[in-house]
């Protein structure tokens, strides 16, 4: 266990992020590491390329994937309450998903189906063992066609957000087969906006009213929400997403954009906003575990592994060469890591403990065996799941900055 950051690592830290600044690789960043009572904050660059104003340590991000974790706070309590059990079928909420049908293969037409052998869960829902969700393999399929001539959008990124409102969202997605028998299979994202939609329907209270109520309002995360208002805006970053041709960062999305109003679908697999700060709350309230907010019990089932080990084989680029997955999150792995796996804090691998990253380029992990939480907030796609150069730097940093 860390005791602490040593001020060398901490000069370092800084120096590497900055490095990836000055060279124009982003415009700016926020980042966080806290072993035992020391907290480092580095604030670097601009909220935009072509901003003289530097970026503060209050601006806002859009955290992508990072919402599914915090959703799962929202549903845990939930379960707490007694409203629901992990056991529960979920059709009780949600009849579009009651009666499912399950795809003879991938390759099969939507026509081409068996029944499902069992009722789909609420476990199933937050450990992303629906059913439904990512798929690695090489296509298209005539399935993948259907979710995007739906509007779905849960195989591909969040944005520009699905123009339907969670109503109208879980009746498209009741419209199609599932890809394998529920519990049979890890597949990533759909679970989450499933788990929103049926937070909504378990509370009998809008998503972004849960949330605030049960989570954020709480832990005083005063700037995390599905929207920014408009006197916040000036503390909202500008997104670029890196050219297909080119590679060249092109603005996907500006403050007044996409987050200027509340979406018809607050989306819980990635829609939500938030600053360093209010990630720091919600990061510190599970490390020590539950806080006033949640149980421990419920921070065990969070962060318990749910994957099988040939389900951390074919996800292993998700979730790592030590990873598994929780509850609407990612877990160190139950079983034995792979002999020839990198150390959790080789600059080459996914960093230990619980946590997600988000496609926005932002990152959280808490590693408990390091005594070490780290949180990274860029405003730059990221496409592949795979660590990108700056979180490789970050985490080679952040694990040398506290001794691990």
């Amino acid at each position: 266990m860390s005791a602490g950051l040593t001020p060398e690592g901490i000069e370092a830290l800084d120096a590497a992020l900055n490095r990836h600044v000055a060279r124009g690789s982003l415009p700016g960043l926020v980042a966080l590491v806290a072993s035992g009572d020391d907290v480092h904050v580095a604030a670097l660059g601009h909220k935009a390329f072509g901003d003289e104003e530097p970026i503060g340590r209050d601006a806002i991000f859009r955290i992508a994937s990072i919402t599914k974790p915090i959703a799962g706070v929202a549903a845990m309590l939930l379960i707490e309450d007694g409203a629901m059990a992990l056991g529960d079928p979920v059709g009780r909420w949600l009849p579009e998903l009651s009666e499912p049908r399950v795809l003879r293969t991938l390759e099969s037409s939507l026509d081409d189906t068996v029944p499902a052998e069992r009722a789909i869960t609420v476990e199933d829902v937050l450990s992303f063992h629906l059913g439904f969700g990512s798929i690695m393999s090489r296509g298209p399929y005539p399935i993948q066609q259907a979710e995007s001539d739906l509007g779905l959008k849960t195989l591909g990124p969040p944005w520009p957000p699905p123009d339907l409102t969670p109503d109208e969202w879980i009746a498209r997605l009741g419209q199609l087969p599932l890809l394998d028998q529920p519990g049979a299979r890890w597949r990533y994202n759909t679970g989450a906006t499933v788990a929103g939609v049926l937070i909504e329907r378990v509370a009998g209270t809008p998503l972004a009213d849960v949330m605030r109520e049960r989570v954020f309002e709480p832990l005083g995360m005063a700037d995390t929400g599905f929207w920014v208002p408009a006197g916040k805006m000036g503390r909202f970053t500008t997104f670029y997403a890196p050219s297909h041709d080119s590679g060249e960062l092109q603005v996907l999305d500006r403050p007044g954009g996409w987050w200027s109003a509340p979406p018809k679908l607050p989306d819980a697999a990635g829609s939500l906003v938030s600053t360093v700060d209010d990630l720091w709350a919600f990061a510190g309230m599970l490390a020590s575990g539950g806080g006033d907010l949640l149980s421990a019990e419920s921070v065990r089932l969070m962060t318990a592994d749910r994957m099988t080990a040939q389900e951390r084989a074919e996800s292993r680029v998700f979730v790592g060469d030590h990873g598994g997955w929780g509850l609407m999150m990612a877990v160190p792995a139950a079983g034995p890591a792979d002999p020839g796996a990198p150390d959790p804090a080789d600059p080459a691998g996914v960093p230990g403990g619980y946590g997600w990253e988000g496609g926005s380029g932002t990152a959280w992990r808490t590693d408990t065996a390091a005594g070490l939480s780290g949180i990274l907030l860029t405003q730059r796609q990221v496409i592949s799941p795979e660590p990108t150069e700056i979180a490789r730097d970050f985490w080679a940093a952040a694990y040398a900055a506290a001794g691990s």
